[in-house]
């Protein structure tokens, strides 16, 4: 679903040279659910950002569901990503101005998609994550949880392949933040691929791989965590 090989951003100014990623080899597969961690300012966001198509990157390769993105341009990365990728934000990025049914709408309008099939997709996406009675409701109307649940659907009524979660439960209480997990490992169970950065450890157990970024390279712990069980049993 998601390889990236090699891959590096640099930012410049006329003084200064960030590189914010070096070489980041990453692989995740159909179906997965991954979770990123790292300290701040590792290059997680960056990552995230170029993994959306959000950013450009300034060397290596990154294929997407068997799409090189490598010198696509702003209309072709533009479709690409809103055909394939789906995002969740911590800060629900919810339009206050719009009820529930409407903010799940506006992404499905870019896509020229005809009004019945936007509702069908938007009615069957609410229903999924247990809101389908507030749909006429507005942002300001519901709970944290609930907020970050109508995001969630926003985000499914597109049916992405990719599901990139940016600290989804990090304006959370603990509860709401369980439940808000048990509703991705479910919509991770259906099929799709789920890449989730969080700083919580007890969040990044439960996702089926983890993958630590520091100073803008990728380690897998699930790696190292089957390598260094082998050894110690050969070494038993």
């Amino acid at each position: 679903m998601l390889n990236m090989h090699q891959v590096a951003k640099i930012y410049r100014t006329e003084l200064v040279e960030t590189h914010a990623l070096r070489a980041l080899d990453l692989q995740v597969a159909e179906g997965e659910f991954v979770a990123v961690t790292g300290p701040s300012g590792s290059g997680k966001t960056t990552f995230l950002n170029i993994a959306g198509l959000l950013e450009d990157f300034t060397g290596g390769e990154y294929m997407l569901d068997g799409v090189n993105v490598k010198g696509l341009n702003d209309n072709a990365r533009s479709k690409l990503r809103n055909e394939k990728i789906g995002f969740i934000f911590q800060g629900f990025n919810l339009i206050p101005d719009l009820n529930l049914f409407d903010n799940c709408d506006v992404p499905l309008r870019y896509r020229g998609m005809p009004a019945a099939e936007r509702k069908l997709r938007i009615e069957d996406a609410l229903g999924m994550v247990g809101l389908g009675s507030r749909m006429k409701h507005y942002p300001a109307e519901l709970s944290g949880g609930q907020q970050q649940r109508a995001a969630i659907a926003r985000a499914l009524a597109g049916s992405p392949r990719l599901l990139l979660a940016d600290e989804p439960t990090g304006n959370l209480d603990s509860q709401m933040a369980r439940s808000v997990m048990e509703l991705l490992e479910d919509i991770n169970e259906q099929g799709t691929t789920i890449v989730m950065v969080t700083h919580d450890p007890e969040l990044a157990a439960r996702a089926q791989r983890n993958v630590h970024i520091v100073d803008g390279m990728a380690t897998d712990l699930s790696v190292e965590s089957t390598i260094s069980r082998a050894h110690h049993a050969a070494t038993a």
